[in-house]
């Protein structure tokens, strides 16, 4: 029988398609403004000058209701969403989400930027998996690492590296414990689980899928994920003696900022090339940050300029095995693909517009024989025609295929 090929993606990370200006959004997790040190409050900083652009949540202002993500129902819970502190956020550009979890509390919550309204909605996921059955007032069982990787999951580590789990960010949210992190091999006197150079900081990602963990003491470490080898890459230069790097994110010119959570000296700035930080002149002074999210990856740049979008066929895929986009419309800002036979492995899918100008890219992790993906898209993702590229992790195309948005 001959069956239609589909169109679909799998992953949907860090979109081509947003403004300059939504590219330079991003979120800090600060105190009152005080000299204090009250990490609850969630405000919108522009990453490319370090200013403070809007308050989003003030613990003592905002209105809120935070709901069980499965139940729909209130959540119990007495406290407001930040109250015990956070030190680990992410944020999910594609479905303007900003994931945190907050210390002392084994859940994983999230505030829906894009819902309307004057009360922000929260919703919250308690795991077993991000309470290590030890008292989670030990500071070794906090996590203070968060980040939405290129794959499209979100990734939180522990200060002592025991528990790397991973979470998805569509409708239903699941986790997963991947294990503890290790030290690569080429790691001689730092180690991911020294306390004293390794602890706290954030975390970011590259467009390749790997994440990288800056710690609050300044030492830079490349983690990846399938084998969780953490190895010691670089230490930060240039920057003040008391400040601690607790918060990082990528600039819209692939840069790493940096903001601290003892220090109120502004932010600071540094190339993967050469680790030495210089200062942002103008950038906020009055809030600390124990954290900062946006979703721009490492290295996004050297990925579209090393791809090509020539050569859109009709939908004839070039191996025998077929993957199914469904639904075709799309009508509800998500969709799934079905892969079937494919080799295990990882895919890259491109979203592009007809004439090709690339606007969103995922990489697809394939495991098994056969293998459903829910597809969240991007609300800016306008009503239309729209095409979708396939190609190998060798960039051998697969197939294209186009879809209409509803």
């Amino acid at each position: 029988m001959n069956i239609k090929l589909l169109l679909s993606t799998s992953f949907i990370a860090a979109g081509l398609a947003a403004s300059a200006q939504d590219a330079g959004k991003t979120f800090a997790i600060t105190g009152d403004g005080n000299h204090d040190f009250m990490w609850m409050n969630i405000r919108q900083v522009d990453i490319n000058t370090g200013k403070i652009v809007q308050d989003v949540y003030q613990r003592e202002k905002t209105a809120f209701v935070m709901m069980d993500a499965d139940s729909k129902a209130n959540s119990m819970a007495a406290q407001r969403p930040t109250e015990t502190m956070v030190a680990a956020a992410a944020y999910d550009k594609n479905q303007n989400k900003l994931f945190f979890t907050p210390m002392r509390v084994g859940e994983l919550r999230w505030l829906d930027l894009s819902a309307g309204g004057n009360t922000q909605k929260y919703y919250t996921v308690t795991s077993s998996l991000l309470n290590t059955k030890v008292a989670l007032t030990d500071e070794a069982n906090h996590f203070t690492r968060m980040v939405i990787a290129a794959d499209g999951n979100g990734y939180a580590l522990t200060n002592d590296g025991s528990r790397l789990v991973k979470f998805t960010t569509g409708k239903k949210v699941t986790i997963t414990d991947l294990g503890p992190v290790v030290d690569d091999e080429s790691n001689k006197t730092v180690s991911i689980k020294n306390k004293c150079t390794s602890w706290g900081g954030d975390m970011i990602a590259d467009a390749y899928n790997k994440l990288y963990i800056i710690s609050a003491n300044h030492y830079v470490f490349s983690l990846d994920i399938d084998s969780r080898k953490a190895k010691q890459i670089g230490y930060i230069t240039g920057l003040p003696a008391t400040y601690s790097t607790n918060g990082a994110a990528v600039d819209n010119d692939g840069n790493v900022v940096v903001a601290s959570a003892n220090a109120f000296a502004g932010y600071y700035k540094f190339s993967m090339k050469d680790f030495v930080a210089s200062f942002i002149e103008g950038s906020d002074m009055v809030y600390n940050a124990s954290d900062l999210a946006n979703g721009n990856l490492l290295y996004q740049k050297e990925v579209d300029a090393a791809r090509t979008f020539a050569d859109f066929k009709p939908v004839v895929p070039v191996l025998t095995n077929e993957a199914h986009i469904f639904p075709n419309p799309v009508t509800n800002s998500e969709f799934n693909i079905y892969f079937e036979g494919q080799a295990a492995g990882k895919y890259n899918v491109t979203i592009t517009d007809l004439s090709g100008k690339p606007l969103m890219n995922r990489i697809v992790t394939v495991n098994a024989k056969t293998q459903i993906e829910t597809v969240p898209m991007s609300r800016s993702f306008a009503k239309g025609m729209y095409m979708v590229k396939v190609t190998d992790a060798n960039n051998k195309f697969i197939f294209t295929e186009r879809i209409v948005v509803n």
